[in-house]
């Protein structure tokens, strides 16, 4: 099964694409990225990933919602997440939050212990640090001041190593072009909720095994935050990518045979 989906939320939609035919569940909430490049319509482009998941999960992958308020805030993405789902019939789920998409994942698994069976966090933050701050400060700033494609370039050089760049910098040009959008308010709404955000009272409502994703050279969320994450998170545990920074789950080829071996536990 290869879906493209549209769930009503609150007085909007929330465009999901879902894939495979087992009776298990496995949601993915994608990082700011979203806020150029949405899934509307790309099931089977995303779903290449997530083959060796068919056969026992159905996995869901969401954007964020369509009608995005002024100060539209993680919680809130969080709430709205859990409305989608519940919507869906989606009853219980293992989640996984890439990034941002990590974020709402720990406010969704703390405010929502009934959804959430088991949460993957994949380099991502308890908290806005100084580091996610000056990277996503600057960023909201290029949207102003700079083309897309300096835009892409810096976004490139934070979050993949050097060698990944060298080998994939000639496609940059194709995805600066595909990802462009024509307004960046949704980006931009995104990345100030990122500003804002800060879970680390919420960490201890997370009951749930949860498995920890990071790259010990991360230049968008620093090297501090998985072990911020374990020591709020009860029933935790780390896997560090040595070598690999925020883009790891493209780099690491064994990636998601790794989420799977959690999810099958």
């Amino acid at each position: 099964m290869h879906k493209n989906g549209c769930v009503q939320v609150g007085n909007t939609d929330m465009y999901y694409v879902a894939f495979g035919n087992g009776k298990k569940n496995l949601v993915v909430l994608p990082g700011l990225s979203d806020g150029l490049w949405t899934v509307k319509g790309k099931a089977w482009l995303l779903a290449g990933s997530y083959r060796r998941f068919f056969k026992d999960y159905t996995v869901y992958m969401f954007s964020r919602k369509n009608d995005l308020p002024e100060g539209y805030s993680i919680k809130e993405m969080a709430d709205d997440q859990a409305l989608a789902m519940k919507n869906l019939g989606i009853e219980k789920t293992i989640v996984m939050g890439v990034s941002q998409g990590g974020m709402i994942a720990q406010l969704l698994a703390s405010n929502y212990n009934e959804l959430v069976e088991k949460l993957i966090l994949v380099v991502t933050a308890p908290y806005a640090n100084d580091t996610v701050k000056s990277v996503v400060t600057k960023w909201i700033e290029m949207t102003k001041t700079s083309s897309h494609t300096e835009l892409m370039l810096d976004t490139a050089e934070k979050v993949y190593t050097k060698e990944f760049n060298e080998k994939s910098k000639i496609y940059l040009p194709l995805v600066a072009g595909f990802t462009k959008p024509k307004s960046y308010y949704r980006f931009c709404i995104n990345a100030y909720a990122i500003l804002n955000f800060d879970a680390r009272d919420d960490l201890h409502k997370i009951k749930c095994p949860t498995y920890i994703m990071y790259g010990n050279r991360d230049n968008t969320v620093g090297n501090d935050a998985p072990y911020e994450l374990k020591a709020g998170i009860e029933n935790s545990e780390i896997l560090i990518f040595e070598g690999l920074g925020h883009g790891l789950f493209e780099e690491d080829k064994d990636f998601y045979n790794k989420v799977l071996e959690f999810c099958n536990r």
